[in-house]
């Protein structure tokens, strides 16, 4: 009769939410385990299913191995105790419940945990903020500038309009000294009229 051996068992711990607001997120799995494995492998699942396989970790004594599939951008790290995946560069429509999973490799028997609680991932979207350029020339200087535009086209109206007035004024006086003796009427005596001057005819004899 042999004596029974404990039983290999793994259990896992992971929190229950976590906030991304600026597309990373951490995410540590919590991790006993009461047998002699050497080799492990820890992935990290998306969906209440389990699914999709987001990245994985695999280590022994010596040797360390990550990677990660092409949709996500994770890198995973293991301590004492613990599995930790760094994700980075994620975005509303990677919000999920996502699991940890954690496998004896080497030697035999293979063991993996139990199905944890799942730590939902709730990924923020970023708002898209809309800047408005920004004008090259400061706004006191372009209202300094308009200012003094319409200050000089008013000066130049009122120039044109003093102007005006003065050349109006000076055609009024001009009128006053226009020769007023009237001229004979063609057609009619040739004679000169009495209030004609008379010429000195004595100037022309020799």
């Amino acid at each position: 009769f042999l004596p029974s051996l404990p039983e290999n068992k793994i259990l896992v711990a992971q929190h229950p939410l976590l906030i991304v607001t600026n597309q990373t997120a951490t995410l540590v799995c919590n991790y006993t385990y009461n047998g002699t494995g050497k080799e492990f492998r820890a992935s990290l699942h998306k969906g209440t299913d389990s699914s999709v396989e987001v990245c994985f970790i695999s280590w022994n004594v010596t040797k360390i191995r990550s990677n990660s599939t092409k949709e996500f951008n994770c890198q995973g790290d293991h301590e004492k105790d613990k599995v930790i995946f760094n994700l980075w560069n994620m975005n509303a429509n990677q919000t999920d419940i996502y699991f940890c999973k954690i496998e004896v490799m080497y030697p035999p028997p293979y063991v993996y945990n139990e199905k944890s609680n799942g730590t939902v991932i709730h990924v923020k979207e970023i708002p898209i903020q809309t800047q408005e350029p920004q004008p090259t020339i400061p706004l006191w200087i372009l209202a300094t500038v308009t200012g003094i535009l319409a200050l000089y086209s008013m000066l130049i109206t009122a120039g044109f309009f003093n102007y005006w007035q003065k050349s109006k004024k000076r055609m009024y006086h001009q009128s006053d000294y226009m020769n007023m003796t009237p001229r004979h009427p063609p057609y009619k005596n040739k004679g000169y009229p009495s209030y004609a001057p008379t010429r000195d005819y004595t100037a022309y004899r020799s």
